[in-house]
């Protein structure tokens, strides 16, 4: 998966957008409502790789399981992930750990309670 793949399939998540915070060479992508990361798409020892969050429980399952998934780059090593990109993991599983991190980073949702 390449840069322009990757920042177009993390747009592609509802009221998402593209910032660079961290300055060049660091594109995150967040929330419009609560400007959360969810994804940081970054170089490091010659290879394209994305940090994505995930859930402690399943995150070591993730390392564990596939060479290209390592503890997070620069993040919380127990609920980040360091996804390289141009190795060998799938589209698909790419795109179910961008969800993933997606939804563990979105706005909570608020209950909206009628006085009937």
């Amino acid at each position: 998966m390449n840069m322009n793949e990757i920042v177009k399939h993390c747009l592609s998540f509802p009221d998402s957008f593209e910032d660079y915070p961290f300055g060049e060479g660091w594109t995150a992508i967040r929330h419009k409502g609560n400007k959360k990361i969810f994804a940081l798409i970054f170089r490091h020892d010659d290879h394209l790789c994305v940090n994505l969050k995930c859930d402690p429980n399943h995150a070591g399952t993730l390392r564990n399981t596939f060479v290209d998934v390592q503890p997070g780059y620069h993040m919380n090593k127990e609920h980040w992930n360091t996804v390289i990109l141009d190795g060998d993991l799938s589209k698909i599983e790419i795109h179910d750990m961008v969800r993933e991190s997606f939804e563990l980073t979105e706005p909570k949702k608020t209950k909206n309670h009628s006085d009937n």
